[in-house]
């Protein structure tokens, strides 16, 4: 009995890879893997997925399509003297989605480190907002009703470095309590986590100086204009606390960018916010050349 279910195990075997040999895509892969008759008839279900990913591959455009069984890779075999073993390879889109993710790591951990003796005085076009920066660090006073600054620019122009490298420097030597949000994230955090969301808004309504970092790249919403960032901005107006901002928008820019429909309501509530905004900071360009490149 055992040699007849044996027998037939293999019979079935042997009728599945005769099958998937009809597929030029199949034969393809067993010659690219230099695999002999045995391993390819043991590996036939396996290599027959590969198949169908590798197909599912050639017409993906980009990871969020992604219609393989681990999201960003291929199921795929690899050969070597130890034998033949499963794998997963990553495409073109995931391996793109890891160097961004390390490059935003690195980016993060530089703009921790920032000082202003980091920054580069040559670029001429910088001067203006560099001479800014010095002038508030060295008459910083918690008790002064100080304005900060709306920077904006192209992208890539070290708008956060600038900013960066003065919070960390007053944070390091007065004593400044200082934070740097990047407001797309922080709006996905708060409402992610609805139990520490009051802690949070909190936080960004009184700590002593706060920079919305990259403000306009968020996707509007009545909630995120008018009760997280309105909010924000009002207390911290009512209080005189310092406020930064970095954007690739002009402040004409992104009142356009606050329109969630071309309603009167609406232009009211967007010139609100834009009223807060000016009545927190100075608007300054800064431009540069891309400096993430």
């Amino acid at each position: 009995m055992e040699i007849n279910f044996k027998s037939e195990r293999i019979k079935s075997l042997e009728d599945n890879l005769e099958e998937a040999l009809k597929n030029p895509e199949f034969v393809k892969l067993v010659k690219k893997l230099n695999l002999t008759k045995e391993e390819a008839m043991k590996k036939t279900t396996k290599l027959l997925d590969t198949v169908a990913e590798l197909k599912n591959c050639q017409k993906c455009r980009g990871i969020f399509m992604c219609q393989n069984a681990y999201t960003g890779h291929v199921s795929c075999l690899e050969k070597n003297n130890e034998g033949v073993y499963s794998t997963y390879i990553p495409c073109k889109y995931q391996k793109a989605l890891w160097k961004q993710k390390k490059s935003k790591i690195s980016e993060e951990d530089s703009l921790h480190k920032a000082k202003m003796k980091d920054i580069d005085v040559l670029d001429k076009k910088r001067v203006k907002v560099i001479k800014w920066l010095d002038n508030f660090y060295e008459n910083y006073d918690f008790s002064k009703n100080l304005k900060g600054l709306y920077l904006y620019g192209n992208f890539g122009s070290g708008k956060s470095f600038l900013i960066s490298a003065l919070l960390n420097e007053l944070k390091e030597k007065k004593s400044v309590e200082t934070e740097i949000i990047y407001f797309p994230e922080i709006l996905r955090e708060l409402k992610s986590d609805w139990e520490l969301y009051e802690a949070k808004m909190r936080r960004y309504q009184t700590i002593d100086i706060l920079c919305i970092d990259d403000i306009g790249a968020e996707k509007v919403s009545e909630w995120s204009r008018d009760e997280v960032l309105g909010t924000i901005l009002q207390t911290r107006m009512n209080h005189n606390l310092t406020t930064f901002f970095t954007s690739n928008l002009s402040l004409k820019e992104l009142e356009k960018h606050f329109l969630t429909n071309e309603k009167s309501d609406e232009l009211i509530k967007a010139r609100r916010i834009m009223e807060r905004i000016k009545q927190l900071t100075e608007e300054m360009e800064l431009v540069s050349e891309n400096r993430r490149n």
